[in-house]
């Protein structure tokens, strides 16, 4: 059984990998914005990021069945939800500062969607969705060490301006949930929707290296 990871994320790679997964990697050219707009403001964050997973992995599946007939593709995406609003990647460095502003000394949830979809005889088969959410507590870092990791360019790429596995987890004080949700990807919650389409871990860990 091959896992496609439909996500450009080194992070969300690295967990897999780490897990003992070496999945296929096919970027999906979903529009986030777009994709955000069409779902309005009423949407919950539980919504929006459930929605952009699947219209991931959607994609891709779509892109992949001939070259993985048998298969699982797993989509994912990750936002904060800071003051009454789901944000994403900062669009640039005045952002991200902002964001710290908001953030620091103070605690926000990370919302990470999942979306599985099946692939088998190379047909699109099965879709399963979840979310995970996971309180993160942030210290307050001095004006030095916020220039310092903004300068990095690492809050830039990822959601909510912070990460736990780098830079930023120096300014992460704590966190109630599962830490790989932060990450990327909650194992404990892609396990379980594996098993909702009767694939074991260990049918992953089998996966040839590409």
């Amino acid at each position: 059984m091959r896992l496609v990871l439909a996500s450009a994320s080194p992070a969300r790679l690295a967990i897999l990998r780490g897990a003992g997964v070496e999945p296929l990697v096919e970027v999906s050219d979903v529009d986030e914005d777009a994709l955000v707009a069409e779902l309005g403001e009423d949407a919950t964050p539980e919504d929006t990021v459930g929605a952009l997973a699947l219209a991931k992995a959607r994609t891709v599946a779509a892109r992949v069945a001939e070259a993985v007939p048998d298969g699982v593709v797993v989509g994912a995406d990750s936002m904060l939800w800071l003051d009454g609003e789901l944000v994403g990647k900062p669009a640039g460095v005045d952002a991200a500062r902002g964001r710290w502003d908001q953030m620091a000394g103070r605690a926000a949830d990370l919302f990470t969607g999942h979306a599985l979809v099946q692939l088998t005889g190379g047909a699109v088969g099965r879709e399963v969705t979840g979310h995970a959410r996971t309180a993160v507590a942030f210290s307050e870092p001095t004006t030095a060490e916020l220039e310092a990791y903004l300068a990095s360019g690492e809050p830039l790429a990822v959601a909510g301006a912070f990460t736990l596995d780098g830079r930023g987890g120096w300014f992460v004080e704590g966190i109630e949930g599962d830490p790989s949700n932060v990450v990327g990807l909650s194992l404990p919650l892609l396990r379980r929707l594996l098993a909702e389409i009767g694939v074991g871990v260990d049918a992953l860990w089998g996966a040839p290296t590409p």
